[in-house]
């Protein structure tokens, strides 16, 4: 049985997952979430009823979140690359990047992205502020750690580059990355330039209209 991925090719954590499964040429069947289909919607909400994505589905098992379902990839469907080190520190480092990029790049983009959502009448400008000031310094961070180059956790690419991809891409999209950060935007351009991180571009790149703060004309 195929393993079954409900998503949106414009979704950052769906872009998570997809490079993951792009890195290891994994065979999926895309369910992709969409108003022109809503019985897939239905499926999805049957599935987790939080109606969060990506969701994963392999025979009997549903696997929920990205980061773990990249590593359940690792454990009941590996390629060649090893997206999770075997070496317990080593794998501790790349988890503890992943997280970074979720909790102080991903997070605080979409809170701006999702205030212009918001009717006018209840923005939150304040909160606004104090997530730009956040990836600010989360920028500053990341990009005295990435002064060596290579990727996040160093030679090779991991479950860290692949959180890390989404997250900046459309973080430097509402907060762009200053200038003096040139590790930190190297480290981007490096990113987008690997074919799994091209491929997800790509896929999503139909969608960007729906970006809430309008999409740059880059990348």
């Amino acid at each position: 049985m195929s393993i079954k991925l409900y998503a949106h090719p414009f979704s950052s954590y769906c872009w998570k997952v997809l490079i993951a499964l792009y890195e290891n040429e994994v065979a999926f069947e895309w369910r992709l979430l969409s108003p022109d289909d809503p019985s897939i919607a239905v499926e999805h909400g049957e599935l987790w009823p939080l109606r969060k994505m990506p969701v994963l589905v392999d025979g009997d098992r549903v696997v929920l979140e990205s980061s773990i379902i990249i590593e359940y990839l690792g454990l009941h469907h590996p390629g060649p690359l090893r997206l999770i080190p075997d070496d317990p520190d080593a794998a501790l480092a790349v988890r503890s990047f992943d997280r970074y990029f979720d909790n102080y790049v991903m997070t605080p983009m979409q809170k701006i992205v999702g205030d212009y959502i918001r009717e006018e009448s209840t923005r939150d400008p304040h909160g606004v502020a104090q997530a730009r000031a956040l990836l600010d310094a989360a920028y500053a961070w990341l990009d005295g750690m990435l002064q060596t180059g290579g990727w996040a956790c160093g030679e090779s690419f991991t479950l860290a580059d692949c959180a890390a991809a989404p997250s900046l891409f459309y973080a430097d999209w509402v907060q762009p990355i200053a200038q003096a950060h040139t590790a930190l935007r190297a480290y981007r351009q490096r990113l987008l330039a690997r074919p799994s991180v091209a491929r997800a571009v790509d896929e999503a790149r139909p969608y960007r209209n729906f970006f809430p703060p309008g999409a740059p004309d880059r990348d």
